[in-house]
């Protein structure tokens, strides 16, 4: 099992239940794939880099977790059509 990590985009223009939604959706297709949670980080509402869809501020989330070299790629290729996704990306974590 490797250490991986989600970080997600979410849409500021939805309401808090659609964003928790989004995240349970990411949860749970982590969890599909054989993927066990280790932690959920909710840095809340920032302010993006640059304009993206005609939005200057996003919710960011970062779900860590650990799975078989398989799970990120499956996971990837869900989260990519997810409505108020507008970013995302999954990395290995290294060990120290």
């Amino acid at each position: 099992m490797n250490k991986y990590e989600l970080a997600v985009v979410v849409s500021a223009k939805i309401e808090d239940d659609e964003r928790a939604a989004v995240i349970d959706r990411c949860k749970a297709l982590i969890e599909r794939f054989g993927g066990v949670i280790t932690e959920v980080d909710d840095w809340g509402k920032k302010r993006l880099a640059y304009e993206i869809q005609h939005m200057k501020e996003a919710f960011y989330y970062f779900i860590r977790f650990d799975a078989e070299s398989t799970a990120p790629a499956e996971i990837e290729s869900r989260v990519r059509i997810m409505d108020n996704v507008i970013r995302y990306l999954c990395v290995r974590q290294d060990e120290k």
